[in-house]
């Protein structure tokens, strides 16, 4: 199983004709993607990514949704009270 990130591309580069990237940014970190594989993508388009590979675009109504279910599941992590879980 894998779980693949939404990420807005901000910038391609097209320069390595055997291998098109994307400067992509998660929340404002911004890495390079490959985007070889989705050549209908462009400056401003949302994709998901996984493993430094953009594996489908998405909207941006789909992007959010799935930053925000991301931001429920991480809420609690920084509130929870380590000192009660002991390893054994």
């Amino acid at each position: 199983m894998c779980l693949a990130i939404p990420g807005k591309i901000v910038a391609i580069n097209s320069s390595n004709p055997d291998l098109k990237m994307a400067k992509v940014s998660f929340g404002g970190i911004l890495k390079d993607i490959c985007i070889e594989w989705l050549p209908d993508v462009e400056e401003g388009d949302y994709v998901m990514a996984h493993a430094g590979t953009a594996l489908n675009k998405v909207n941006e109504a789909e992007a959010e949704e799935t930053i925000q279910i991301f931001r429920q599941w991480t809420d609690g992590l920084d509130t929870r009270d380590t000192k009660s879980e002991e390893i054994a």
